[in-house]
């Protein structure tokens, strides 16, 4: 009964379905593997930091990555050029940061958010940084882009403002080097509200984390499709055989891997004339 599972054709089937099911099997794993990835980091980047952690200097925390973002970083030197970061939002508020940037000791500057005000940005209502030498601390932040949430990529901003923060937007506007990073103090001051550090890119549950786990269902759905294919054929293909066996096919019709015909019916006799 089952000796047509050894037809050429069969073996064909049976090998490829003895690969594709464990391919999809391993493919859906690591589709759910990346999911559990991307989950794990949301919940370490948007998880508390320990209150007793010590700020750490700013050039051991660097380049920024998703350990590293949100650390407390401390650096010195000493205040320089002032800008207005506009359009921010906080707590359902338009307002704007003010930005200052702090030169240290080895000549490069990095970009202290010192907090937000609301409403338009204006020079007039941003405080002055404090003089002299001064040692800051705050969240460490990477730079923006163009495509970061919240950011003022269209350009055309007047004089005094960015619109994305990072050393790519600064470099033309101040004449010294700068850090590939930037900080939020945490304690307000001058009346300004403390930014709240931001997750790292690419740690939330967003649309690719989604798109991981819909893809493991499709390749565990592509196993389980493979499977039931294979149950399909082989059931018909053993109806065939006992349908021959019990004389509803023609004999010739009764070989391995024949497709099932419809029972032959002998024909009512003509009434004679």
């Amino acid at each position: 009964m089952h000796r047509f599972l050894l037809t050429p054709r069969w073996w064909g089937i049976n090998v490829f379905v003895a690969l594709a099911v464990p391919v999809c099997l391993l493919m859906g794993t690591w589709q759910l593997g990346r999911f559990e990835d991307r989950v794990d980091t949301h919940r370490e980047a948007t998880g508390a930091r320990p209150a007793e952690e010590a700020a750490a200097p700013l050039d051991s925390l660097l380049p920024v990555d998703k350990k590293t973002s949100g650390r407390l970083a401390s650096v010195s030197g000493q205040y320089a050029d002032q800008l207005l970061v506009p359009e921010r939002r906080l707590d359902g508020k338009n307002g704007f940061y003010v930005l200052t940037l702090l030169k240290t000791d080895s000549g490069k500057a990095v970009p202290v958010v010192r907090g937000w005000l609301p409403g338009t940005a204006d020079p007039g209502r941003a405080p002055a940084a404090p003089g002299g030498r001064v040692e800051v601390t705050g969240a460490l932040q990477a730079s923006e882009t163009s495509s970061s949430k919240g950011v003022h990529s269209q350009g055309g901003l007047p004089a005094g403002q960015l619109g994305v923060i990072g050393a790519a937007s600064l470099v033309n506007l101040v004449p010294y080097g700068l850090y590939d990073a930037w900080l939020t103090v945490q304690t307000p001051a001058d009346g300004l509200t403390p930014v709240p550090a931001k997750a790292p890119t690419n740690t939330g549950l967003d649309l690719k984390a989604f798109q991981n786990l819909g893809y493991t269902g499709e390749w565990f759905v592509f196993a389980a499709f493979v499977l039931f294919m294979w149950f399909r054929l082989y059931r018909r293909e053993v109806e065939t055989l006992r349908d021959a066996e019990s004389g509803l096919l023609p004999a010739t019709a009764a070989g391995p891997g024949a497709e099932p015909q419809e029972p032959v019916r002998a024909s009512a006799p003509r009434p004679t004339e």
